[in-house]
């Protein structure tokens, strides 16, 4: 596959999906046409070159796919002139379809995957395949199981859709609340997925984690008293805010305490933060869900209203960690706890709390494991470790800044590391 081809596949699959599910509402057609245009495109671009629009001609060719077997089960049933003729007489959409009709194709789409018949679990990881385009390893890496089953999980929630024939649609108002908490778990999952990328090239995908943020407001708009939405906005917005300066001019991942904090997005630090004193969740009884947000936009305030490294109140992060792990005690959750345990007491102490996380098949654990204990003094523990986190990695840039400090590590054997553990 061409690096452009990665790219468009990368970026603009879940429009393509939507903008074609939209037009036949046949989800399996769909699906299979698009693998197939994308298939034809590695061995025709390798050839005749790139074409100038590669999204749409993506589009054509699937599209042509999908007539072509609507027209073959319509000559199984007899009915073969008929079907051909009208399909031959829809209107088209093209990717010159205005920015309207594509948002409210994408909208229809996440709520069609959020549709109460699937399980949260299976209508979140749903909806980022097919709207967002995650690859099936990245979001069993989010939810901490193999690609294998991630994928069995996929497809028996496409064929649920297909055999219950639900519909491509917004639902009522009234329905709406009940979809919230699932919209609400795919929107904060699609931006961790942008921003912790577990596989490609890429350090960050701020476009996807944009697409999150931009699904969120959307959502927002229609229930804007909603906590758990307020608290999602809040916290995407405090952490797309320093989308500039993540990666350097080299493409080199730039840790947080390393950012030019002038290229921060202040006025996005300044919405967030007044949604953390806004009614919707300032002094009321929250779901989980909600608090779990907010606690995490607390931290990612703390970091965003710091005008510099030394001035963070690693006390205060680590008391939002304590009660975040209290309601939710994921693995992730006890891994950011154990970063700021180091900032805050050092590193013996961060690799204490390191002991209670458990995320088997994650190359963080290890990394951050071989970063205090650098800056412990334990040289060689530290080198066995920036090893076991390359032996996992399947993230290019992640790998790079891991080769680096192992080989900065190497370097100067003498030296404690002065670097700090990789920071939320």
């Amino acid at each position: 596959m061409t690096a452009e081809l990665d790219r468009v596949v990368r970026e603009e699959w879940g429009r393509l999906v939507a903008l074609l599910l939209a037009h036949f509402r046949r989800l399996d057609l769909v699906e299979d046409a698009l693998g197939d245009a994308v298939e034809a495109a590695a061995r025709r671009w390798a050839v005749e070159g790139v074409p100038d629009n590669p999204a749409a001609w993506l589009q054509t060719v699937a599209r042509r796919r999908v007539v072509d077997r609507l027209r073959s089960e319509a000559m199984a049933r007899r009915r073969h002139a008929l079907i051909a003729t009208d399909l031959d007489r829809q209107p088209q959409r093209t990717m010159a379809d205005t920015g309207d009709v594509v948002e409210d194709d994408l909208l229809r789409l996440v709520l069609m995957c959020t549709h109460p018949a699937l399980s949260p679990e299976a209508a979140s990881a749903l909806a980022l395949r097919l709207v967002l385009g995650i690859s099936t390893y990245d979001i069993a890496r989010l939810f901490l199981v193999s690609e294998t089953t991630m994928a069995a999980r996929l497809t028996r929630a496409k064929r649920k859709i297909v055999a219950a024939g639900i519909p491509f649609a917004i639902p009522d108002l009234d329905a709406l609340p009940a979809r919230l908490a699932t919209v609400a778990q795919t929107a904060y999952l699609a931006f961790t997925a942008g921003y912790a990328p577990a596989s490609g090239p890429d350090p960050v995908r701020a476009s996807l984690a944009g697409e999150a943020v931009r699904l969120t407001r959307t959502v927002r708009g229609l229930r804007p008293e909603d906590p758990t939405l307020t608290a999602l906005l809040a916290l995407v917005l405090l952490q797309h805010s320093r989308r500039d300066a993540r990666v350097d001019p080299k493409g080199r991942l730039v840790l947080l305490g390393d950012q030019d904090r002038t290229r921060w997005h202040r006025e996005e630090i300044q919405e967030a933060v007044a949604l953390l004193e806004s009614p919707s969740v300032v002094g009321r009884s929250l779901p989980e869900q909600a608090a779990t947000y907010l606690l995490q936009a607390f931290v990612a305030a703390e970091h965003a209203t710091a005008r510099q490294v030394s001035e963070t109140r690693w006390d205060r992060i680590v008391a939002h960690y304590d009660q975040l792990v209290s309601i939710d005690p994921t693995p992730a959750a006890r891994l950011a706890r154990a970063v700021a345990v180091a900032e805050a007491s050092g590193p013996r102490a961060g690799l204490a709390a390191l002991e209670e996380v458990d995320l088997p098949g994650s190359h963080r654990v290890a990394a951050v494991s071989a970063e205090l204990l650098a800056r412990a003094g334990e040289r060689a523990a530290a080198a066995a470790h920036f090893r076991a986190a390359l032996e996992l990695c399947r993230n290019d840039a992640e790998r790079q800044h891991l080769q680096a400090r192992a080989a900065a590590l190497a370097a100067e054997p003498d030296v404690t590391t002065a670097a700090g553990p990789p920071r939320p």
